[in-house]
């Protein structure tokens, strides 16, 4: 054999070991098990309620490196009864987001081409999987027309292109709302300039050489309120766009939306002569300020869409049309970011005066109508789990159907039968099988089981206590493994972000993190403090100006009580958060001094400055009630800005930050680790290449390991030092 042959196979025979060595029997989590970890989404029931249509998202080798991983997708097909196991449908490339054709016969999917989402048809009588859009803008979310003849799917468009494009602006007109570039009237300034491009020219030469600079990517120009998206500065608006198109061979997508409007969502009516579109067709605002959203019920032959819901200061969406087309289903909320939608059931051709409104104090999503149209079921985070909840048009009351202690992701119901995807302790994700009243439910998919049933894992156990304010808050004490009564551990305080997130044994992203920390000899505690979301409105707003005092007091004394239990060792203490929980653990030592070490990871250090380098900036004035400039709210934002106080921290520190997070910015990060320096105090400043702010749920899988490896790395170093 060749030496480049024998190389090779001991590269790929070395690759091959994290998955294929024996494994000890009870054996710890591992770093490298969250390689291991398999998710299901995009459930899709056939109509007839017997077979079910997944994607599987698993972590592979990536390319040479040894060290390098990549998320692959693919689409598997079980029986809803689980009377067979999982079968993989999709092998070559990835594949996501499928819907089954109304008769049961075929699978519409998307898979990417050329860097582009297309759409594919993959029949169910075999066959490989045949493109069927071949968009310029790609294609999105597909939906069957109720006759099975045509296929509904989105597509992303940009300005320039939706200025010259023929179907989406038939007339080239500009937009009706106001230009947002200073000193350009009727935004004309969108318009390429027809002038030759001359540096040296007239004024509309210097134009057209200027555009040419933007064209060839030389220059971004920033004239929209809304210019940073999660990596990047981004100056060229986007519109989502809806196409209809046929399933005949050669036939063309018909533009089912046109113009300049946000469109969030369309569906079609159960008889098919109708749309339920989602969107904001202001035309008196630029669509970055424009934040309401309205229900609109358009003709499928494109004509004029008559506005069905519509407020100033009001959303509405999430709609769901029942089986018959008798009732729309939506949720009802405003345009602050602190708030929960109501559920709503109103008649398709009804007014408001018509609306039905279901009281549950929970943020709510993925409405599903039953077939006899007595219930609505959808889910809500709430106390910990992601519980399934149905609610009785007739009664107008909700029904828990799961409990607290696990997660309901992706669901779909038809002809009674309802698969979903549960999260649990003992396993992250797997597929389940019921009735319509969920009773005697079957797990019908084992990906993860395998390798879990060699692992130890530790249990959460659920505690309480009353606030300040009366509220009670709950909190999860995690032991080490191996645990032994009398002996002291290490114990870290792990806070959740959002501000309004919530952690608990049915929330999935914290799964291995907190069974590594515990594998690892530390015990764990985390809660849900004031401001939490899963605990109704009341409960989110409690710290309305008020992101560092109270939230600290909640989180203190939870881990106060787990301290109580007696095996804590309370001199060695360690916190850890990201986003706002880096936030929170900035604030934190700034003002307690008991910890041995801490880590924030992508965090909010100041948020005057957070104000203007985030994209997640109205977090400031919904929290806030203002802008940097306002004095009064200036006051506040500096009493409640970490780098207000970061002389008193004195605790070793280790900051994270990904370099394309734009959603917190990551010069915050800078700014935080550079005082800190310049006082002298035990810190280090890690940033990661190319990462979001998603680093730790869906970043590069290398870059995952290395933050949890190195937060792990720098408390061990404070833990044993004398």
């Amino acid at each position: 054999m060749k030496l480049t042959a024998l190389l090779s196979l001991a590269f790929f025979m070395t690759r091959a070991t994290l998955f294929s060595q024996p494994l000890e029997r009870e054996r710890p989590i591992q770093v490298t098990d969250m390689l291991r970890v398999k998710s299901m989404g995009g459930i899709s029931l056939s109509r007839d309620g017997s077979r079910a249509v997944f994607t599987l998202t698993s972590i592979e080798p990536d390319g040479d490196s040894k060290w390098d991983y990549k998320y692959v997708s693919h689409l598997y097909l079980v029986p809803a009864d689980g009377s067979a196991a999982p079968r993989q449908l999709t092998v070559k490339e990835g594949a996501s987001q499928p819907a089954w054709s109304p008769d049961g016969s075929q699978i519409a999917f998307v898979r990417t081409v050329e860097g582009k989402p297309q759409i594919f048809l993959l029949s169910m009588n075999g066959g490989e999987p045949v493109q069927f859009t071949h968009g310029r803008y790609g294609a999105s979310s597909p939906r069957w027309s109720p006759d099975g003849r045509s296929i509904l799917y989105s597509a992303t468009v940009g300005m320039r292109d939706l200025l010259k494009d023929s179907l989406l602006n038939a007339g080239h007109e500009l937009p009706g709302w106001p230009d947002e570039k200073p000193g350009i009237d009727n935004n004309r300034d969108l318009l390429a300039s027809a002038a030759p491009i001359n540096p040296d020219g007239s004024l509309e030469e210097i134009r057209a050489y200027l555009d040419n600079d933007v064209t060839d990517k030389k220059a971004k120009v920033a004239d929209k309120l809304v210019f940073q998206d999660e990596m990047n500065v981004n100056t060229e608006m986007t519109f989502t766009h809806y196409f209809l198109q046929p399933l005949e061979k050669g036939s063309l997508p018909r533009a089912i939306t046109h113009g300049f409007y946000r469109y969030a969502g369309v569906e079609f009516t159960p008889a098919g002569r109708e749309l339920v579109i989602t969107a904001n067709m202001d035309t008196t605002l630029h669509p970055d300020r424009a934040l309401e959203t309205s229900i609109y019920l358009q003709d499928l032959s494109g004509a004029g869409a008559r506005l069905v819901l519509g407020e100033k200061d009001k959303t509405f969406g999430g709609t769901a049309v029942s089986p018959s087309g008798k009732w729309l289903a939506f949720l009802a909320g405003s345009t602050s970011f602190v708030s929960i939608p109501v559920l709503c059931v109103m008649p398709l051709h009804g007014t408001a005066a018509d609306i039905i409104r279901i009281p549950l104090d929970r943020s709510k999503g993925g409405l599903v109508w039953s077939k006899d149209e007595k219930y609505l079921y959808f889910t809500a985070q709430s106390n910990g789990g992601v519980p399934l909840y149905r609610a009785n048009l007739q009664t107008r009351s909700t029904e828990q159907l799961t409990d607290f202690n696990t997660g309901t992701g992706s669901f779909d119901l038809q002809a009674g039968r309802l698969v979903y995807v549960r999260t649990a302790v003992e396993d992250p994700y797997e597929v389940y099988s019921a009735d319509g009243n969920l009773e005697h439910p079957k797990k019908i998919s084992d990906f993860n089981g395998p390798w879990l049933k060699e692992r130890l894992l530790s249990l959460p156990e659920k505690h309480t206590f009353k606030n300040d304010q009366g509220m009670v808050i709950e909190y999860w004490v995690m032991k080490p493994l191996h645990y032994q009564a009398g002996q002291k551990y290490p114990l870290l305080l792990d806070i959740h972000g959002g501000p309004s997130a919530m952690w608990g044994p049915g929330e999935s992203s914290m799964w291995h993190e907190f069974q590594y920390f515990c594998a690892r000899g530390y015990g764990v505690v985390y809660c849900n403090p004031r401001g939490s979301g899963g605990y109704g409105l009341d409960f989110l707003r409690a710290n309305i100006n008020n992101w560092g005092a109270g939230p600290t007091s909640d989180v203190l004394t939870a881990l106060d009580h787990a301290v109580a239990e007696g095996w804590a060792d309370t001199s060695r203490l360690l916190v850890s958060g990201g986003s706002y929980a880096g936030y929170l653990v900035a604030w934190i030592i700034s003002h307690d001094h008991r910890f041995r070490a801490a880590c924030s990871q992508r965090g909010v250090y100041d948020l005057a400055t957070f104000f203007g380098e985030g994209n997640a900036w109205r977090l400031v004035p919904n929290y806030f009630g203002g802008y940097p400039w306002q004095p009064a709210v200036r006051e506040i934002l500096q009493r409640e800005s970490p780098i207000s106080y970061v002389d008193q921290i004195t605790t070793p520190y280790i900051i994270f930050h990904g370099e394309n997070d734009r959603r917190t910015g990551f010069v915050q990060g800078e700014m935080l680790y550079r005082s800190l320096k310049v006082l002298g105090r035990p810190v280090e400043y890690v940033r990661h290449p190319g990462a979001t702010h998603e680093i730790t749920r869906a970043g590069d899988n290398r870059q995952r390991i290395d933050q949890m490896l190195r937060t792990y790395e720098f408390f061990e170093r404070w833990l044993h030092r004398p």
